[in-house]
Protein backbone atom coordinates (compact mmCIF):
# COMPACT_ATOMS: atom_id res chain seq x y z
CA UNK A 1 0.00 0.00 0.00
CA UNK A 2 1.30 3.09 -0.73
CA UNK A 3 0.08 6.47 1.18
CA UNK A 4 0.67 10.30 1.56
CA UNK A 5 1.51 11.50 4.63
CA UNK A 6 0.90 15.38 4.73
CA UNK A 7 2.50 16.90 8.40
CA UNK A 8 0.27 20.05 9.04
CA UNK A 9 0.44 21.38 12.65
CA UNK A 10 -1.61 24.04 13.68
CA UNK A 11 1.39 26.45 15.65
CA UNK A 12 2.57 28.29 13.18
CA UNK A 13 4.63 31.53 14.08
CA UNK A 14 6.18 32.99 11.26
CA UNK A 15 2.77 32.84 9.34
CA UNK A 16 -0.03 31.88 11.60
CA UNK A 17 -2.39 30.01 10.46
CA UNK A 18 -0.59 29.19 6.96
CA UNK A 19 -1.87 25.92 6.51
CA UNK A 20 -5.46 26.81 5.95
CA UNK A 21 -4.68 30.35 4.90
CA UNK A 22 -6.18 31.29 1.45
CA UNK A 23 -3.73 30.77 -1.47
CA UNK A 24 -4.97 31.77 -4.51
CA UNK A 25 -8.62 30.67 -3.81
CA UNK A 26 -8.15 27.45 -1.97
CA UNK A 27 -6.56 26.67 2.04
CA UNK A 28 -3.05 26.49 1.23
CA UNK A 29 -3.18 23.04 2.33
CA UNK A 30 -5.64 21.94 -0.24
CA UNK A 31 -3.24 22.41 -3.41
CA UNK A 32 -1.35 19.72 -2.00
CA UNK A 33 -3.84 17.44 -1.35
CA UNK A 34 -5.33 17.62 -4.90
CA UNK A 35 -1.78 17.11 -6.39
CA UNK A 36 -1.89 13.96 -4.39
CA UNK A 37 -5.36 13.27 -5.26
CA UNK A 38 -4.59 13.89 -8.90
CA UNK A 39 -1.23 11.75 -9.01
CA UNK A 40 -3.66 8.24 -9.12
CA UNK A 41 -0.41 6.94 -6.75
CA UNK A 42 -1.49 6.64 -2.68
CA UNK A 43 -4.24 4.03 -1.63
CA UNK A 44 -4.67 6.46 1.07
CA UNK A 45 -4.09 10.19 1.82
CA UNK A 46 -3.87 11.55 5.20
CA UNK A 47 -3.21 14.63 7.28
CA UNK A 48 -1.33 14.53 10.04
CA UNK A 49 -2.42 17.14 12.56
CA UNK A 50 -3.29 18.29 16.22
CA UNK A 51 -5.77 20.71 14.98
CA UNK A 52 -9.38 20.03 14.25
CA UNK A 53 -9.78 22.59 11.71
CA UNK A 54 -7.13 21.49 9.33
CA UNK A 55 -7.98 18.27 10.15
CA UNK A 56 -12.05 19.16 8.63
CA UNK A 57 -10.89 21.03 5.85
CA UNK A 58 -8.34 17.59 5.12
CA UNK A 59 -11.35 15.62 4.76
CA UNK A 60 -13.50 18.73 2.68
CA UNK A 61 -11.03 18.15 0.02
CA UNK A 62 -10.85 14.46 0.16
CA UNK A 63 -7.93 13.44 2.33
CA UNK A 64 -8.25 11.67 5.86
CA UNK A 65 -7.08 12.47 9.19
CA UNK A 66 -7.98 9.37 11.02
CA UNK A 67 -5.40 10.77 14.34
CA UNK A 68 -4.54 13.51 16.14
CA UNK A 69 -0.73 14.26 16.22
CA UNK A 70 0.78 13.81 19.63
CA UNK A 71 1.64 17.19 21.32
CA UNK A 72 5.56 15.76 21.23
CA UNK A 73 4.91 15.54 17.45
CA UNK A 74 3.69 19.23 17.25
CA UNK A 75 5.73 21.41 18.33
CA UNK A 76 8.60 23.67 16.50
CA UNK A 77 11.52 21.58 17.36
CA UNK A 78 10.18 17.94 16.26
CA UNK A 79 11.25 17.38 12.46
CA UNK A 80 9.54 15.43 9.80
CA UNK A 81 11.07 12.07 10.05
CA UNK A 82 8.86 10.99 13.45
CA UNK A 83 5.89 12.38 12.06
CA UNK A 84 6.38 10.44 9.17
CA UNK A 85 7.55 7.32 11.09
CA UNK A 86 4.81 7.38 13.87
CA UNK A 87 1.77 7.68 10.71
CA UNK A 88 3.92 4.85 9.83
CA UNK A 89 3.53 2.52 12.97
CA UNK A 90 -0.40 3.67 13.32
CA UNK A 91 -0.82 2.05 9.76
CA UNK A 92 0.83 -0.68 10.78
CA UNK A 93 -1.10 -0.99 14.01
CA UNK A 94 -4.55 -0.95 12.43
CA UNK A 95 -3.43 -3.69 10.32
CA UNK A 96 -2.60 -1.84 7.36
CA UNK A 97 0.85 -1.66 6.78
CA UNK A 98 2.20 0.68 4.01
CA UNK A 99 5.47 -0.20 2.05
CA UNK A 100 5.86 3.02 1.00
CA UNK A 101 4.97 6.29 2.49
CA UNK A 102 5.08 10.27 0.64
CA UNK A 103 5.89 12.93 3.22
CA UNK A 104 4.35 16.13 1.19
CA UNK A 105 4.15 19.13 2.75
CA UNK A 106 1.39 21.36 3.33
CA UNK A 107 3.13 24.52 1.34
CA UNK A 108 3.83 23.51 -1.46
CA UNK A 109 1.03 24.85 -3.95
CA UNK A 110 4.18 24.49 -6.86
CA UNK A 111 3.82 21.12 -6.49
CA UNK A 112 2.36 18.71 -9.54
CA UNK A 113 0.93 15.31 -9.80
CA UNK A 114 3.44 14.49 -12.11
CA UNK A 115 6.78 15.50 -9.95
CA UNK A 116 4.63 12.50 -7.50
CA UNK A 117 4.43 9.77 -10.07
CA UNK A 118 7.90 11.05 -11.06
CA UNK A 119 8.90 10.13 -7.24
CA UNK A 120 7.55 6.51 -7.05
CA UNK A 121 9.16 5.50 -10.19
CA UNK A 122 12.31 7.00 -9.37
CA UNK A 123 12.08 5.03 -5.70
CA UNK A 124 11.06 2.18 -7.77
CA UNK A 125 13.80 1.72 -10.25
CA UNK A 126 16.62 3.04 -8.11
CA UNK A 127 16.09 0.48 -4.97
CA UNK A 128 16.79 3.67 -2.92
CA UNK A 129 15.53 4.40 0.38
CA UNK A 130 14.05 7.74 -0.45
CA UNK A 131 13.52 9.77 -3.45
CA UNK A 132 12.52 13.67 -2.85
CA UNK A 133 12.78 16.73 -5.20
CA UNK A 134 15.74 18.86 -5.72
CA UNK A 135 16.46 21.97 -7.67
CA UNK A 136 19.91 23.40 -8.86
CA UNK A 137 21.13 26.59 -6.56
CA UNK A 138 20.57 29.93 -8.67
CA UNK A 139 24.82 30.30 -8.36
CA UNK A 140 27.72 29.09 -7.85
CA UNK A 141 28.11 28.22 -3.88
CA UNK A 142 31.86 27.50 -4.24
CA UNK A 143 31.68 31.83 -4.48
CA UNK A 144 29.41 32.62 -1.86
CA UNK A 145 29.83 35.20 0.73
CA UNK A 146 30.05 35.97 4.22
CA UNK A 147 29.42 38.86 6.26
CA UNK A 148 31.29 39.11 9.31
CA UNK A 149 31.10 41.24 12.86
CA UNK A 150 32.75 44.20 11.61
CA UNK A 151 30.51 44.58 8.38
CA UNK A 152 32.70 43.29 5.91
CA UNK A 153 32.53 40.84 3.13
CA UNK A 154 34.81 37.29 3.08
CA UNK A 155 34.57 34.31 0.51
CA UNK A 156 33.82 30.55 1.91
CA UNK A 157 36.09 29.17 -0.31
CA UNK A 158 38.43 31.73 -1.67
CA UNK A 159 40.53 29.49 -3.68
CA UNK A 160 37.78 30.26 -6.31
CA UNK A 161 37.67 33.89 -6.39
CA UNK A 162 38.98 33.63 -10.08
CA UNK A 163 37.29 30.42 -11.02
CA UNK A 164 34.70 31.16 -14.00
CA UNK A 165 31.03 30.19 -12.86
CA UNK A 166 31.21 27.02 -15.77
CA UNK A 167 34.18 25.19 -14.37
CA UNK A 168 32.66 24.86 -10.95
CA UNK A 169 30.46 21.79 -9.98
CA UNK A 170 26.71 22.46 -10.12
CA UNK A 171 25.12 21.96 -6.52
CA UNK A 172 21.45 21.45 -5.63
CA UNK A 173 19.58 21.69 -2.47
CA UNK A 174 15.88 20.13 -1.01
CA UNK A 175 13.06 21.35 -2.85
CA UNK A 176 11.09 21.35 0.10
CA UNK A 177 8.06 19.52 -1.39
CA UNK A 178 7.99 15.97 -1.20
CA UNK A 179 9.68 13.04 -0.01
CA UNK A 180 9.01 9.75 -1.43
CA UNK A 181 10.17 6.70 1.55
CA UNK A 182 10.13 2.81 2.14
CA UNK A 183 8.08 2.67 5.31
CA UNK A 184 11.00 1.20 7.00
CA UNK A 185 13.83 3.80 6.22
CA UNK A 186 11.19 6.06 7.77
CA UNK A 187 10.52 4.34 11.00
CA UNK A 188 14.39 3.36 11.32
CA UNK A 189 14.96 7.26 10.73
CA UNK A 190 17.35 6.86 8.04
CA UNK A 191 19.02 10.20 6.61
CA UNK A 192 17.15 11.10 3.35
CA UNK A 193 20.23 13.32 2.18
CA UNK A 194 22.45 10.85 1.72
CA UNK A 195 23.66 7.67 -0.17
CA UNK A 196 20.18 6.29 0.64
CA UNK A 197 18.57 8.79 -1.20
CA UNK A 198 17.58 9.49 -4.97
CA UNK A 199 17.07 13.12 -6.33
CA UNK A 200 13.64 13.96 -8.44
CA UNK A 201 15.12 17.53 -10.46
CA UNK A 202 12.49 20.30 -10.55
CA UNK A 203 12.91 23.33 -12.33
CA UNK A 204 13.93 26.49 -10.10
CA UNK A 205 10.62 28.49 -11.09
CA UNK A 206 8.57 26.13 -9.42
CA UNK A 207 10.41 25.59 -6.19
CA UNK A 208 9.65 28.56 -3.16
CA UNK A 209 10.23 28.11 0.22
CA UNK A 210 6.95 29.40 1.99
CA UNK A 211 8.53 30.03 5.81
CA UNK A 212 7.76 34.02 5.80
CA UNK A 213 5.13 36.40 4.92
CA UNK A 214 7.86 37.63 1.92
CA UNK A 215 7.94 34.28 0.90
CA UNK A 216 4.39 34.15 0.62
CA UNK A 217 3.81 36.92 -1.53
CA UNK A 218 6.70 35.94 -3.68
CA UNK A 219 4.83 32.51 -4.02
CA UNK A 220 1.95 34.57 -4.54
CA UNK A 221 3.41 36.37 -7.68
CA UNK A 222 5.52 33.22 -8.89
CA UNK A 223 1.97 31.40 -9.06
CA UNK A 224 0.23 34.50 -10.78
CA UNK A 225 2.90 34.13 -13.39
CA UNK A 226 3.13 30.45 -14.25
CA UNK A 227 -0.75 30.97 -14.54
CA UNK A 228 -1.90 28.33 -12.58
CA UNK A 229 -5.28 27.55 -11.39
CA UNK A 230 -7.04 24.84 -9.56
Amino acid sequence: MKVAVIPARGGSKRIPGKNLRPFHGLPMIAWSLHAARDSGCFDRIIVSTDDDAIARIAVEHGAEAPFRRPAELANDHCGTGPVIAHAANWLAAEGQAADMLCCIYATAPFLQASDLERGLAILTETGADFAFSVTSYAFPIQRAIRIGDDGRAAMFQPEHAATRSQDLEEAWHDAGQFYWGRSQAWIENRPIFGRGGAPVILPRHRVQDIDTLEDWVRAELMFAALGQSE
